[in-house]
């Protein structure tokens, strides 16, 4: 029986006359990465934003560790933000820190670690992402690929219980694209969970094991890459077959 690291329960979230999500429900397990797909405006990036309490729904439950996160207040908050890391687009790195001191101020927050420590996570993050040779680099020193790559070990340096990551292909070429997702699946192999929104379905195929579909406000669909390749449902053909460009 698998643990469940993160429950969605009936979440409904409408910005004025437009509602995203209907009735949105399901079980992200421990050690898995979900991939969340869906057009643009479906409201993917808003379910995302929930889950770190960015956004607040209008109804419905998010479950964390036994809790209803939904209503938690501003410090319990900090405390979840903690433990579920937020991979965003464009990095969000300070401007004016380096890359060295942008990874060491969550430490720095959070940990009762020493100087000498924290130095060392730093240092083990940037060798993870392939950055070593850039900690002393301001943000608008690096490419954009590095900048996700920073952001991304940002992202994962307080080994959070889940890691959402949010659109984190979007703009790069091949060539970093296939760089950072080498990155994360070096974090799949370590057992990390996490929840992959995308555009970049081929991207998403190699590092997913089941992937929902977001469709009219719910979970259209919810299967393993295998079956959602194979499904002869079609809105999941049309969607997949759109999305690979054939």
């Amino acid at each position: 029986m698998k643990k469940i690291a993160l429950e969605v329960k009936n979440l409904k979230k409408r910005f004025g006359d437009k509602i995203v999500l209907r009735d949105l429900s399901f079980q992200l397990e421990k050690g898995e990465i979900m991939g969340l797909f869906g057009g643009s405006g479906t409201g993917k990036s808003v379910v995302l934003r929930s889950i770190i309490g960015l956004e607040k729904p209008d109804s419905g439950e998010i479950l964390f560790e036994n809790q209803n996160i939904v209503n938690s207040s501003e410090r319990e908050l900090l405390k979840i933000r903690t433990k579920i890391g937020y991979v965003f687009q464009n990095g969000a790195l300070f401007d004016s820190l380096t890359i060295e001191e942008n990874l060491a101020y969550p430490l720095e927050e959070h940990t009762q670690l020493n100087e000498r420590q924290i130095q060392q996570k730093v240092m083990e993050m940037l060798s993870l992402v392939d950055l070593q040779n850039s900690n002393k680099l301001l943000p608008n020193e690096l490419s954009g690929g590095m900048q996700k790559r920073a952001g991304l070990a940002r992202a994962i340096i307080l080994e959070p219980e889940i890691i959402l990551f949010d659109e984190p292909t979007a703009g790069l070429d091949p060539v970093n694209t296939k760089r950072l997702l080498g990155n994360i699946m070096k974090l799949k192999e370590k057992g990390f969970t996490g929840i992959f929104v995308t555009h970049d379905i081929p991207s998403a195929f190699e590092i997913v094991d089941r992937i929902a579909i977001l469709y009219n406000g719910v979970i259209h669909i919810m299967d393993t890459v295998e079956n959602i390749k194979k499904s002869k449902d079609p809105l999941v053909q049309s969607f997949i077959s759109g999305a690979l460009g054939s």
